[in-house]
Protein backbone atom coordinates (compact mmCIF):
# COMPACT_ATOMS: atom_id res chain seq x y z
CA UNK A 1 0.00 0.00 0.00
CA UNK A 2 1.41 3.26 -0.65
CA UNK A 3 2.38 5.44 2.01
CA UNK A 4 1.92 9.46 2.31
CA UNK A 5 5.95 10.11 0.59
CA UNK A 6 4.89 7.70 -2.32
CA UNK A 7 1.71 9.85 -2.72
CA UNK A 8 3.21 13.12 -2.50
CA UNK A 9 6.27 12.02 -5.08
CA UNK A 10 3.42 10.94 -7.81
CA UNK A 11 1.62 14.37 -7.49
CA UNK A 12 4.97 16.05 -7.33
CA UNK A 13 5.68 13.84 -10.78
CA UNK A 14 2.53 15.88 -12.20
CA UNK A 15 4.18 19.32 -11.29
CA UNK A 16 1.66 19.81 -8.59
CA UNK A 17 2.49 21.76 -5.66
CA UNK A 18 1.99 19.77 -2.52
CA UNK A 19 -0.19 21.34 0.10
CA UNK A 20 1.56 24.16 2.42
CA UNK A 21 0.90 21.87 5.57
CA UNK A 22 2.69 18.68 3.48
CA UNK A 23 5.59 21.26 3.01
CA UNK A 24 6.37 21.96 6.13
CA UNK A 25 6.24 17.86 7.25
CA UNK A 26 8.70 17.10 4.53
CA UNK A 27 10.97 19.98 5.19
CA UNK A 28 11.04 18.68 8.84
CA UNK A 29 11.20 14.85 8.36
CA UNK A 30 14.51 16.06 5.27
CA UNK A 31 16.31 18.13 8.33
CA UNK A 32 15.87 15.11 10.44
CA UNK A 33 17.83 12.91 7.65
CA UNK A 34 20.06 16.13 6.91
CA UNK A 35 21.55 16.80 10.17
CA UNK A 36 22.57 13.63 10.45
CA UNK A 37 25.08 13.57 7.37
CA UNK A 38 28.87 15.05 7.03
CA UNK A 39 29.69 18.66 5.75
CA UNK A 40 31.25 15.98 3.44
CA UNK A 41 29.66 12.93 2.09
CA UNK A 42 31.30 9.17 0.92
CA UNK A 43 29.27 7.82 -1.68
CA UNK A 44 29.59 4.55 -3.27
CA UNK A 45 30.12 4.19 -6.75
CA UNK A 46 28.05 3.37 -8.94
CA UNK A 47 26.34 6.93 -9.47
CA UNK A 48 24.92 9.66 -11.63
CA UNK A 49 25.83 12.71 -10.91
CA UNK A 50 24.35 15.82 -11.95
CA UNK A 51 24.79 19.30 -12.33
CA UNK A 52 22.65 22.66 -12.28
CA UNK A 53 18.54 22.35 -12.58
CA UNK A 54 17.43 25.69 -11.80
CA UNK A 55 13.99 24.99 -11.81
CA UNK A 56 13.62 22.96 -15.21
CA UNK A 57 11.04 20.69 -13.73
CA UNK A 58 10.54 19.02 -17.12
CA UNK A 59 13.52 18.66 -17.71
CA UNK A 60 14.46 16.94 -14.21
CA UNK A 61 11.75 14.42 -15.67
CA UNK A 62 13.96 14.09 -18.87
CA UNK A 63 17.07 13.89 -17.04
CA UNK A 64 15.35 10.57 -14.92
CA UNK A 65 14.11 9.41 -18.51
CA UNK A 66 17.98 8.81 -19.74
CA UNK A 67 19.43 8.02 -17.25
CA UNK A 68 17.08 6.31 -14.64
CA UNK A 69 14.57 6.03 -11.81
CA UNK A 70 15.43 6.32 -8.50
CA UNK A 71 16.29 3.88 -6.38
CA UNK A 72 17.31 1.43 -9.06
CA UNK A 73 19.65 4.47 -10.12
CA UNK A 74 21.99 6.15 -7.19
CA UNK A 75 22.13 9.82 -7.58
CA UNK A 76 24.29 13.42 -6.40
CA UNK A 77 22.94 16.18 -7.44
CA UNK A 78 25.39 19.28 -7.00
CA UNK A 79 23.11 21.43 -6.32
CA UNK A 80 21.56 25.04 -7.66
CA UNK A 81 17.57 23.13 -8.08
CA UNK A 82 16.20 26.41 -7.49
CA UNK A 83 15.82 30.15 -9.61
CA UNK A 84 15.33 31.16 -12.67
CA UNK A 85 13.33 28.13 -13.96
CA UNK A 86 9.32 28.27 -13.99
CA UNK A 87 9.05 25.64 -11.31
CA UNK A 88 11.29 25.65 -8.37
CA UNK A 89 9.04 24.49 -5.76
CA UNK A 90 8.23 21.69 -7.54
CA UNK A 91 11.76 20.92 -8.71
CA UNK A 92 13.42 21.27 -4.87
CA UNK A 93 10.18 19.63 -3.23
CA UNK A 94 10.34 16.68 -5.39
CA UNK A 95 14.05 16.00 -5.16
CA UNK A 96 13.71 16.57 -1.39
CA UNK A 97 10.66 13.60 -0.99
CA UNK A 98 13.10 11.36 -3.02
CA UNK A 99 15.31 12.00 -0.79
CA UNK A 100 13.61 11.32 2.28
CA UNK A 101 11.81 8.64 0.71
CA UNK A 102 15.31 7.17 -0.81
CA UNK A 103 17.52 8.34 1.55
CA UNK A 104 21.07 6.15 0.77
CA UNK A 105 19.96 6.61 -2.80
CA UNK A 106 20.19 10.23 -2.83
CA UNK A 107 22.58 12.88 -2.19
CA UNK A 108 22.11 16.58 -2.40
CA UNK A 109 24.63 18.96 -1.81
CA UNK A 110 24.24 22.75 -1.49
CA UNK A 111 24.62 24.76 -4.40
CA UNK A 112 25.27 29.06 -4.38
CA UNK A 113 21.81 29.59 -4.85
CA UNK A 114 20.13 27.40 -1.88
CA UNK A 115 20.71 30.58 -0.16
CA UNK A 116 18.13 33.24 1.33
CA UNK A 117 19.71 36.41 -0.38
CA UNK A 118 20.12 34.85 -3.83
CA UNK A 119 16.48 33.14 -4.09
CA UNK A 120 15.07 37.13 -2.71
CA UNK A 121 16.70 37.96 -6.65
CA UNK A 122 16.46 35.56 -8.45
CA UNK A 123 12.84 34.02 -8.66
CA UNK A 124 12.43 31.45 -5.81
CA UNK A 125 11.06 33.57 -3.19
CA UNK A 126 8.49 35.45 -5.46
CA UNK A 127 7.43 31.72 -6.88
CA UNK A 128 6.61 30.40 -3.54
CA UNK A 129 4.89 33.61 -2.38
CA UNK A 130 2.65 33.58 -5.29
CA UNK A 131 2.00 29.75 -5.25
CA UNK A 132 0.84 29.67 -1.74
CA UNK A 133 0.13 33.38 -0.79
CA UNK A 134 2.62 33.58 1.65
CA UNK A 135 6.33 33.46 2.17
CA UNK A 136 6.21 30.50 4.88
CA UNK A 137 7.20 27.51 2.38
CA UNK A 138 10.28 29.76 1.16
CA UNK A 139 11.02 29.74 4.88
CA UNK A 140 10.88 26.22 4.98
CA UNK A 141 12.59 25.41 2.05
CA UNK A 142 15.54 28.26 2.79
CA UNK A 143 15.54 26.17 6.44
CA UNK A 144 16.80 22.84 4.57
CA UNK A 145 19.20 24.52 2.82
CA UNK A 146 21.31 25.50 5.65
CA UNK A 147 21.64 21.70 6.45
CA UNK A 148 23.19 20.88 2.82
CA UNK A 149 26.51 18.89 2.56
CA UNK A 150 29.52 21.10 1.36
CA UNK A 151 30.21 18.44 -0.58
CA UNK A 152 30.90 14.18 -1.53
CA UNK A 153 33.17 12.18 -2.58
CA UNK A 154 32.74 8.70 -4.19
CA UNK A 155 34.63 6.01 -3.70
CA UNK A 156 37.65 8.02 -2.04
CA UNK A 157 38.38 9.04 -5.29
CA UNK A 158 36.10 11.65 -7.03
CA UNK A 159 35.48 15.09 -5.03
CA UNK A 160 32.09 16.59 -5.98
CA UNK A 161 31.20 20.31 -4.95
CA UNK A 162 29.28 22.82 -6.61
CA UNK A 163 31.60 25.55 -7.20
CA UNK A 164 35.12 24.77 -6.28
CA UNK A 165 38.35 25.18 -4.23
CA UNK A 166 39.33 27.53 -1.62
CA UNK A 167 42.52 28.93 -1.31
CA UNK A 168 41.73 28.51 2.61
CA UNK A 169 41.06 24.30 2.14
CA UNK A 170 43.78 22.58 1.28
CA UNK A 171 42.65 18.64 2.69
CA UNK A 172 38.92 17.45 2.88
CA UNK A 173 39.15 17.48 6.59
CA UNK A 174 39.46 20.78 6.48
CA UNK A 175 35.97 21.09 5.19
CA UNK A 176 34.85 18.34 7.20
CA UNK A 177 34.87 20.72 10.21
CA UNK A 178 33.46 23.92 8.81
CA UNK A 179 30.18 25.25 10.71
CA UNK A 180 27.81 24.74 7.48
CA UNK A 181 23.91 25.28 9.20
CA UNK A 182 24.46 28.65 8.46
CA UNK A 183 23.52 31.25 5.65
CA UNK A 184 25.96 30.97 2.87
CA UNK A 185 28.43 33.52 3.67
CA UNK A 186 29.65 36.18 1.83
CA UNK A 187 33.31 35.13 1.68
CA UNK A 188 35.32 32.83 3.67
CA UNK A 189 35.76 28.86 3.09
CA UNK A 190 32.30 27.81 2.58
CA UNK A 191 31.34 30.37 0.17
CA UNK A 192 34.61 29.56 -1.93
CA UNK A 193 33.34 26.25 -2.06
CA UNK A 194 30.03 27.27 -3.34
CA UNK A 195 31.08 30.16 -5.99
CA UNK A 196 34.70 29.11 -7.32
CA UNK A 197 35.28 28.74 -11.10
CA UNK A 198 38.70 27.10 -12.67
CA UNK A 199 39.83 29.28 -15.20
CA UNK A 200 42.92 28.87 -17.50
CA UNK A 201 45.06 30.95 -15.05
CA UNK A 202 48.12 30.50 -13.27
CA UNK A 203 47.63 29.87 -9.45
CA UNK A 204 44.47 31.83 -7.98
CA UNK A 205 42.57 34.43 -9.20
CA UNK A 206 40.01 37.10 -8.44
CA UNK A 207 36.31 36.17 -9.63
CA UNK A 208 34.32 38.37 -11.71
CA UNK A 209 30.93 36.79 -9.64
CA UNK A 210 32.14 38.81 -6.66
CA UNK A 211 32.41 36.01 -4.62
CA UNK A 212 34.52 33.20 -4.26
CA UNK A 213 38.12 32.69 -6.77
CA UNK A 214 39.50 31.68 -10.06
CA UNK A 215 41.27 28.75 -9.34
CA UNK A 216 44.02 27.33 -12.21
CA UNK A 217 45.68 23.44 -13.12
CA UNK A 218 48.13 24.29 -10.06
CA UNK A 219 45.70 24.87 -7.51
CA UNK A 220 44.13 21.73 -9.04
CA UNK A 221 46.76 19.54 -8.99
CA UNK A 222 47.62 20.75 -5.47
CA UNK A 223 44.56 19.99 -3.68
CA UNK A 224 43.50 16.57 -6.16
CA UNK A 225 47.70 15.02 -4.80
CA UNK A 226 47.25 15.94 -0.92
CA UNK A 227 43.91 14.37 -1.09
CA UNK A 228 44.71 11.23 -2.98
CA UNK A 229 41.72 12.08 -5.17
CA UNK A 230 41.78 11.61 -9.00
CA UNK A 231 39.03 13.76 -10.04
CA UNK A 232 36.83 17.23 -9.03
CA UNK A 233 33.36 17.15 -10.34
CA UNK A 234 31.85 20.08 -9.96
CA UNK A 235 28.71 22.34 -11.97
CA UNK A 236 27.69 26.16 -11.32
CA UNK A 237 28.63 27.00 -15.23
CA UNK A 238 27.11 26.78 -18.10
CA UNK A 239 28.49 24.30 -20.17
CA UNK A 240 27.12 24.41 -24.15
CA UNK A 241 27.94 20.83 -24.61
CA UNK A 242 26.22 20.00 -21.00
CA UNK A 243 30.16 18.92 -19.97
CA UNK A 244 33.01 20.17 -20.10
CA UNK A 245 37.17 18.90 -18.75
CA UNK A 246 39.89 21.23 -17.86
CA UNK A 247 43.51 20.68 -16.62
CA UNK A 248 43.90 17.64 -18.09
CA UNK A 249 40.41 15.82 -17.74
CA UNK A 250 41.69 16.44 -13.89
CA UNK A 251 38.07 18.19 -13.42
CA UNK A 252 34.65 18.39 -15.36
CA UNK A 253 32.10 20.93 -15.38
CA UNK A 254 28.45 19.03 -15.17
CA UNK A 255 25.34 20.45 -16.31
CA UNK A 256 22.25 19.49 -16.20
CA UNK A 257 19.55 22.48 -17.33
CA UNK A 258 19.15 22.20 -20.76
CA UNK A 259 18.65 25.17 -22.70
CA UNK A 260 19.23 27.38 -20.14
CA UNK A 261 16.81 30.12 -18.54
CA UNK A 262 14.78 28.80 -22.26
CA UNK A 263 16.77 30.89 -24.40
CA UNK A 264 20.60 29.38 -23.91
CA UNK A 265 20.13 26.76 -27.02
CA UNK A 266 22.90 24.33 -24.60
CA UNK A 267 22.08 20.64 -24.37
CA UNK A 268 22.69 18.90 -20.87
CA UNK A 269 23.98 15.94 -19.12
CA UNK A 270 25.32 13.83 -16.59
CA UNK A 271 28.25 12.38 -15.39
CA UNK A 272 27.36 7.98 -14.58
CA UNK A 273 30.28 6.50 -12.45
CA UNK A 274 30.05 2.63 -12.99
CA UNK A 275 31.73 0.40 -9.98
CA UNK A 276 35.02 0.54 -11.24
CA UNK A 277 34.62 4.19 -11.78
CA UNK A 278 34.97 4.48 -15.64
CA UNK A 279 33.19 7.22 -16.67
CA UNK A 280 29.84 7.70 -19.39
CA UNK A 281 28.82 11.13 -19.67
CA UNK A 282 24.72 10.25 -20.92
CA UNK A 283 24.03 14.11 -22.89
CA UNK A 284 20.06 15.16 -23.38
CA UNK A 285 18.12 17.68 -24.96
CA UNK A 286 15.04 19.74 -23.24
CA UNK A 287 11.96 18.19 -22.85
CA UNK A 288 9.29 18.55 -26.14
CA UNK A 289 7.60 21.80 -25.50
CA UNK A 290 3.79 21.45 -24.67
CA UNK A 291 1.46 23.02 -22.78
CA UNK A 292 2.81 21.40 -19.34
CA UNK A 293 6.52 23.06 -20.24
CA UNK A 294 5.58 26.53 -20.05
CA UNK A 295 3.77 28.15 -16.88
CA UNK A 296 0.01 29.48 -16.92
CA UNK A 297 -0.67 32.92 -16.67
CA UNK A 298 0.02 35.12 -13.57
CA UNK A 299 -4.13 35.82 -12.47
CA UNK A 300 -4.66 39.43 -12.57
CA UNK A 301 -4.70 40.66 -9.18
CA UNK A 302 -7.07 41.30 -6.96
CA UNK A 303 -8.32 44.34 -5.89
CA UNK A 304 -10.52 44.75 -2.85
CA UNK A 305 -12.56 48.14 -3.33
Amino acid sequence: MPSDLDRQIELLQTCTPLPEADVKALCIKAREILIEEGNVQCIDAPVTVCGDIHGQFWDLLQLFEVAGQCPERSYLFMGDFVDRGYFSVETFLLLLAIKVRWPDRVCLIRGNHESRQITQVYGFYDECTRKYGSPAVWRYCTDVFDYLSLAAIIDGRVFCVHGGLSPALSGVDMIRSLERRIEVPHEGAMCDLLWSDPDEITGWGLSPRGAGFLFGADPTKSFLRHNNLDLIARAHQLAMEGYKMMFERQIVTVWSAPNYCYRCGNVAAVLELDEHLGQEYKVFGCAPMDVRSIPAKRPPAEYFL
